[in-house]
């Protein structure tokens, strides 16, 4: 999770009382979160795993890359790549921090590395990313278009009602427009990286920089536009209605 988003919350952890178990209820969650903007910006700000989680992603293909590029060597770039993972999930461990965003990109990597052994071709490596895109963007896609928009389900998470928030139609458009924003990354990683893969030649260096550059900063320039799409509205959040 986000080092943000926790520090954020563990000031109200520490004013519990020892004969107060806290409110752990879906209206405790409520009422830190009262209105649809506030909850989806909290709840996406989590997922994305902030700036460190982004760097933590970068690194291993960053070594990857980097390290095939001087040495030609597909299994020593392997090697660099899942070390840089496993390094960053030792210090998390050490710090005892969320390990989640770590862990995602050992398993990216050892995926990727398979990939590569396999072949012995180094741009191998860039295939899952490039089908995981491709595989996010579609089910969004389907997902909008069934007007069943995915961040819809953030909503439910925090109401308890996982699907109360399709019946207000404004709550419905909002949480299309904030699908298509997070579903447009991935149409353009396909979009660009794609061609260059079947490109003749390797192309490992270049899908290694393209995967690099459209990562982390289009993760944040999404995360930008959906905060000012939730900075222009405050629609009430309301909870499921209890049984008598």
């Amino acid at each position: 999770m986000s080092d943000g988003p926790a520090a954020a919350g563990s000031p109200n952890a520490g004013d519990t009382s020892p004969g107060d178990t806290g409110d752990t209820s879906p209206d405790g969650e409520e009422r830190a979160h009262d209105t649809v903007e506030a909850a989806v910006r909290a709840q996406l700000s989590k997922a994305l795993g902030g700036v460190r989680g982004m760097i933590e992603a970068a690194v291993p293909t960053i070594g990857f890359t980097a390290t095939y590029v001087v040495t030609d060597e597909v299994r020593t770039a392997v090697m660099v790549g899942v070390g840089a993972a496993v390094l960053l999930l030792v210090v998390r461990i050490a710090q005892r921090s969320n390990p989640q965003f770590v862990l995602n990109s050992l398993l990216g990597i050892g995926i990727a590395a398979f990939f590569a052994l396999r072949s012995g071709k180094a741009e191998d490596a860039f295939m899952p990313g490039i089908i995981i895109n491709a595989a996010y963007g579609a089910g969004m896609l389907v997902s909008i278009l069934a007007r069943w928009p995915v961040v819809g389900f953030i909503i439910g998470s925090v109401t308890g009602d996982p699907t109360g928030w399709r019946s207000d139609p404004g709550i419905l458009r909002l949480c299309s427009r904030l699908t298509w924003v997070l579903l447009i990354p991935n149409l353009l990683r396909v979009a660009v990286q794609y061609p260059i893969y079947l490109a003749d030649g390797d192309q490992s260096a270049l899908l290694g920089t393209a995967k690099i550059a459209m990562g982390w900063p289009l993760q944040v320039a999404a995360l930008a536009t959906m905060v000012w799409i939730l900075a222009r509205g405050r629609t009430p959040l309301e909870s499921r209605p209890r049984s008598a």
